[in-house]
Order: structure tokens, then sequence, then C-alpha cells
């Protein structure tokens, strides 16, 4: 579908693609990975046509839809959110009215002419599934954490996150042929994030992914694109697959590097030697010939393991913190009667859905707000510290990384540099001013003040926000070995359930807690949906005997059987896409077969849905 030949591209003089090569079917899952700089978000944007590469190729098959989402975008509209993300079918609503109107006029004295526009227009608007695509969007706004109200407020009146949201949902209710994402979970919260794994998983066919989050990238994707050193390597898995096969790749690239030089060496002085002596010199000058032609073994700049230690601690007295009964509202209620007990060496994550409060009670606690309602009562001998996600305001512009650490803790010059350099800061990063810094970096200049503050309590408001997968492991590894208390909010999975011991839910009406993991408070939600579900199927089989319910309950059965044998064919067709030659007749019929499958596949499952609805509301 898309055939990427002998890319160059060259930036002064860093080489960032040298003649990299690949070819990407519809139906491949992507994750695209590299260290910042080595041209993840270059590579989508030459792809989707809005950079011109120096030289090589980019051929996309004929009449193929992509779909490019970048990892920052300005969406300015007076529109309100449902508008906006229908916007991309305003052709299509055109249609509908120009359809109305030549309906009028052939009642009235038709011509072959209109009555034929009318028939082209007709088969467009069924062509395009026109009379689904406003329940579509609404489904998709509602996944992404849009209720009722939010999907009528206006654009203009959301946060950037909000609106990248909203990016997002137009771009799913394209139903592109393929997709090329760029970073698209960083506005996410976890619920959301979810939900839009799902939705990957069960409704977009390919993509090209770039992510900095290890859990959905291997949820996501079956096929990993690294890029390093200029050249892009392919490895047949996801990103646990490679990691282990990029380590055992690493080691065997150093042992043959180092055979290479030694090699190298033992030659560059025979050829010395060659050189000091008349009937040999001919002989040397051959050699220095051969020495240039080979092709050298270039290695990454594998950098050390690297750890980092917070210092340990004063100790706390065993409560840390605790809360009872706090509420807090500003224009409508955020949280009420919040309730619960922090002790010392929990590591608590705050699990809610954006905009519920959580940086709110964060700031509650640390004495940054008023309290309205409740109490909240440090421990004895804590001393607690905030890190906030807002870190444009907090740090200093016209500091360097350097001083804004150093002037901000009571340590020396040395574990100023050695914590900076733990958070992968060099020495000619360190002097960099905060006001030129991106995200992610002004997130490890913030986690290093945190660190060298020494207080036993840290609040952690999205301390992974903007952060690479490298960063964040040497974070979580500081923490998990931490002595001290954490409270913290992360929009990682992965993070979240190799640091949490608890987790509390927070929610309009109040607070709950769940011992455990992240995974351990998802199979407790689980348990208590099913067990609901069985309760109100229990009382509606025992209440709802009626003809309809029954009559509902028979076509949901039919649909259900038919949607299980469409999938069944679309599986087989899916086999023979797999071994058909690309680009032959054969191919092509069987991938229209493939698409025109699962679009009635939707169609049936939104009716199926729409039965579902009506039995549980008991219609």
């Amino acid at each position: 579908m898309i055939q990427v030949k002998n890319l160059e591209l060259q930036f002064g003089e860093q080489i960032i693609f040298d003649k990299i090569s690949c070819i990407i079917n519809n139906n491949d899952r992507i994750g695209l990975v590299g260290r910042n700089g080595t041209g993840k978000s270059t590579l989508l944007k030459i792809i989707g046509n809005h950079l011109q590469a120096d030289g090589g190729t980019i051929d996309i098959q004929s009449k193929a839809r992509i779909a490019y989402m970048p990892q920052e975008v300005v969406i300015v509209s007076t529109k309100t959110v449902l508008d906006e993300t229908l916007a991309t079918f305003d052709y299509l609503f055109a249609l509908e009215e120009e359809k109305k109107e030549l309906a009028l006029t052939i009642h009235a004295n038709p011509t072959e002419k209109q009555v034929n526009r009318y028939a082209e227009i007709e088969h467009e608007l069924q062509e395009q599934n026109f009379a689904e695509k406003k329940v579509q969007a609404q489904k998709i706004l509602a996944g992404l954490g849009f209720n009722n109200t939010k999907q009528l407020s206006k654009v203009s009146e959301l946060s950037v996150g909000w609106r990248m949201r909203v990016v997002l949902a137009k771009l799913l209710l394209q139903e592109a042929d393929f997709y090329l994402f760029d970073e698209p979970t960083n506005h996410l919260d976890l619920p959301t994030k979810n939900w839009f794994l799902h939705f990957l998983q069960n409704n977009v066919r390919g993509y090209l992914l770039v992510c900095h989050d290890r859990y959905f990238l291997d949820k996501a994707c079956n096929t990993t694109y690294e890029l390093s050193l200029g050249k892009l390597t392919i490895f047949q898995g996801n990103y646990s697959f490679y990691k282990k096969q990029k380590s055992f790749m690493l080691e065997h690239q150093q042992l043959a590097y180092k055979k290479q030089q030694q090699d190298i060496k033992q030659k560059e002085r025979t050829i010395e030697r060659f050189r000091s002596k008349a009937t040999k010199a001919k002989m040397a000058q051959s050699m220095i010939k051969a020495l240039e032609k080979v092709e050298r073994i270039q290695i990454e700049d594998v950098q050390k393991t690297i750890t980092l230690k917070l210092e340990e601690p004063k100790r706390s007295g065993y409560e840390v913190v605790t809360i009872k009964n706090v509420s807090h509202a500003f224009n409508t209620t955020l949280f009420k009667h919040v309730t619960f007990t922090i002790e010392r060496q929990d590591k608590v994550a705050i699990v809610a859905p954006n905009g519920t409060g959580k940086t709110t009670l964060f700031n509650l606690i640390a004495q940054k707000l008023p309290l309205q309602h409740g109490t909240i009562q440090l421990g004895h001998n804590v001393k607690a510290a905030l890190f906030d996600q807002d870190q444009e305001k907090i740090l200093d512009p016209h500091k360097t990384i350097f001083q804004e650490v150093y002037q901000a803790s009571e340590a020396t010059d040395l574990q100023v540099r050695s914590v900076l350099g733990a958070l992968l800061f060099g020495q000619d990063d360190i002097n960099k001013l905060c006001s030129v810094l991106s995200g992610g970096e002004r997130n490890r200049v913030a986690m290093a003040k945190v660190i060298l503050s020494k207080a036993n309590f840290l609040l952690l408001d999205e301390p992974t926000n903007h952060l690479d997968i490298e960063s964040k492991e040497i974070i979580l590894q500081a923490l998990q070995q931490f002595e001290g208390t954490i409270l913290f909010v992360s929009h990682d999975q992965d993070f979240v359930n190799k640091l949490a011991t608890k987790i509390i839910e927070l929610t309009p009406q109040g607070s709950y807690v769940y011992l455990g993991n992240y995974d351990s408070y998802l199979d407790a939600k689980q348990a208590v949906a099913k067990e609901t579900v069985t309760e109100q199927k229990q009382q509606k089989s025992n209440s709802n005997n009626s003809q309809q319910s029954f009559d509902l309950q028979k076509k949901c059965k039919n649909l259900e059987n038919k949607i299980d044998k469409l999938e069944q064919d679309l599986a087989d067709i899916l086999k023979q896409l797999e071994t058909a030659t690309y680009g032959t007749p054969e191919f092509e019929k069987l991938e229209h077969t493939y698409k025109s499958l699962q679009k009635t596949i939707s169609q049936e499952t939104s009716k199926w849905e729409d039965l579902l609805i009506q039995l549980d509301e008991g219609i």
C-alpha cells in the first residue's frame, strides 16, 4: 500500500535518513520508535505529504486514503464539538440539501438531467453511509470523554488537550485506509486511552504510530520500526519483543565492531611496517586502498545503565495524610465527600477522568488552594513536595537548568549535576535556558527539583507527561526504591501498574480505595460491573416477559449469528490477502471484498447495539 524507497534527509550536518526503505501494507499495525531527534515525526510528515525529503520516493496505492494526526495542531473553530467533528463531511450535508431541492423540482417538472443528478447524489450518500455519520461521531466523541453536554459546547471554549481529542475524533470518523498517528495518546487519560486502544484493535485496519507509552505500544502494535543512526530496522513483534531483540543485536554489534577494530589496527600496523621497506611499499599502498574500501561497522552510542536514587528521607508518622469529607467546586462541583488515609511508604495512584479535580485535590493537599469543606491533616514529621504538571508557570525562563535546580535546593554542585545527569541532561544541556526547553525537558527539570527537595511525601501530578520511554523507566526505578510516600497521577498504564500499591478512584460523588495496582483495580471494577449486569438481567427477566422483548431478543440473536458469520468470512479473506501478490487483480478483488465486509459488519453491529439499548431500556 505504501512503499518507501531510498529515502534521504539531512538537516545541516546531521543525517536523518540514509536511504531508508520499507513496504507498509494497509493492515500493518506498526509502532515507530527511536531516540529523540532520530526523525520519527519527520517520517510521518513525509509519508503524509506534509514535508519533502531530499531524495528517494514514497509510492502510495492509487485512491488509498491516508489520514495523518500531528503531535500538536491548532484547531480554531466557532462550531460545537459535534458540528466540528462532522465538518469533514460538510460536502455530504451540501449534497443532502441539493437532494432535497431536486426532490421538490423533480416532483413538479422533472428533466432527465435532474433525475440523473438525483440518482448520483443518492448513490454517493449511500456509499458514504451518510445517515450513520452523526451516530458514529457521537459514539466516537463519547468514547473520547465528551458527554452529551460537552458535545454541544463550543470548540473555542476547550483546552488544548480537549481540542486535540476533537482532532482525533475527526480523524477516526474518516475511516481512512491507513493512519499516521504522532503521539495521539498525549492528551488522553487512562479510561479514554483504553477506549482508544479498543477502537484501534477493533475498527482501524492499519497504522504507523509514534507513542511513548510502553503498555499501549505492546497492545496496539504487532510490528516495530526503529530509527537509529539514519537507518530503519524492522522487528516483527511488539515493543517488548523489540527490546529483547534489540538487546541481542547490540551485544552482537559490539562484538563485531570490536573484532573489526582489532583487524583494522592489525592491518594498519602491517602497513606501517611495509611502508618503511622499499620492496614492499607497493604492497602497502594496495593494502591502504583495500582498507579504505572496508565498510565500517557503526555502533550506537549505547548509554551506560543510568540509575537515579532518591536520598533516604526523614521518617514520617505512620499516617501521612488524612482526608475527611473534602468537597470542592468552582462553577460546578468537582468532587464531594472525599475521604481516605495514606500511610507511610504507600505509593498511591489517583484514577479519574480529566476534569474530575485531580490537580485541584493535589493543590489542596499542598495547601496551594484554600479548603472549602472538610479537613486535610498532614501527619507527624511530614514534608511534602509537589510536582506540578504546568511547568511553564513554575520554571523561571531566565534561568538555566542548573541554576533553576541548584537555587531551589540545598544540594551541592556535584549532587545537582549528578541528578541532572541521571535524568539525561549532559554537561552542555544544563546550561540551556528554561525558556527553550521542550515539554519533556521541563518535566525532567521539575523532577530534579522534587528529588533534591528531601521531602518524604511526594505529590506527583502527571510526572510522565511528554517523557520518552527511557526517561520514564529511570524515574520509575527511582520512585519504586523511594523509602517515603507517594501520591501520583499518571496516564501511563505501565507506569501506574509498576509503581502503585493502592488505587484511589476519584468521582464527583466521592472516593473509593482499591488495594493493588491498576490491573487489580480494573479486575475489581469488571467484577462489580458483571455482578450488576447479572442482577439487572435477572430483574428484567422476572419483570419483562412481553412479546416485544421476546422479538427483540430473537432479532439480537439472529444479528449475532450473522455478525459471527461475516467476521469468519472477513478472517478468511484476510488470510487470502496475506498470501496474495500485492498489486495483482486478485489482490485488488480480495481487498475490495475485505472493505465491503468491514462496512457490512459495522452496519450490522450498529443495528445490534441499537437493539441492545432497546432491550436494556425495556422497550
